[in-house]
């Protein structure tokens, strides 16, 4: 890890007054003074801090309701970005396991553990991801093979993975998926000849969706172990 990365993870400290007091050689590691950023360091390393040895923090996972027109950036674009409505220390070290569009509400996952990500985001793991999809005409019934056989999105050599419908109503279906490309879900009910209106991600994995638009929670133990 990072040297800078490890005094974020460790103290209340802002990314400004972190790189401060390493280029002020502030920090010692294994009793030696460091004033590089970019300097590895592990947790089994005495790294001290005016004398006072720092220990890295638990890795933290959160739950969020995206809602409309919020970006899913740790900065504000046009768009004010969704960590604003995380109000907790050093949320800059946080990041997003699966973005969403400016315009798709709904289910996001967020951590500072890459490695919790990777298991969620890589294509070899086969994460399902489900969607609530609105549409500008009614849903054709007859393209629901065309979405569990895999269909050739424009652009692309290869057939999507298999995904699956459910018809909530002419114009509302829920949409299971297990891959993650561009645009994939407005890109494949263009392919069977409709479009999306509105989209919302209720689930990533075992995780659904439970609080309201805007709001966050803390994952429990259970859900953070069942990317594992």
């Amino acid at each position: 890890m990072r040297l800078d990365k490890f005094i974020l993870k460790s103290t209340t400290l802002t990314k400004a007054e972190c790189l401060s007091v390493i280029q002020n050689k502030q920090i010692l590691v294994n009793g030696e003074a460091v004033n590089d950023a970019a300097f590895q360091v592990h947790e089994n390393n005495i790294i001290l801090l005016a004398g006072e040895r720092l220990y890295a923090r638990p890795f933290r996972y959160l739950l969020l309701n995206k809602a409309p027109q919020t970006i899913c950036s740790n900065q504000d674009g046009v768009y004010p970005s969704i960590f604003n409505l995380i109000d907790i220390n050093n949320s800059e070290t946080l990041h997003i396991a699966g973005r969403l569009d400016v315009d798709t509400t709904g289910l996001l996952l967020i951590t500072d553990n890459g490695r919790w990500t990777f298991n969620i985001t890589s294509p070899k793991n086969d994460c399902i991801k489900i969607y609530r999809v609105g549409l500008l005409k009614a849903f054709d019934t007859s393209t629901i093979d065309l979405f569990e056989k895999g269909m050739k999105l424009q652009g692309e050599d290869k057939l999507t993975k298999p995904a699956f419908i459910k018809v909530v109503n002419e114009k509302e279906v829920l949409l299971t998926l297990s891959e993650g490309k561009f645009h994939q879900v407005k890109r494949m009910f263009f392919t069977a000849k409709n479009k999306v209106v509105s989209l919302h991600r209720e689930q990533i994995g075992q995780v659904k969706l439970d609080v309201e638009e805007g709001q966050w929670r803390y994952l429990t133990d259970d859900e953070i172990n069942s990317f594992h």
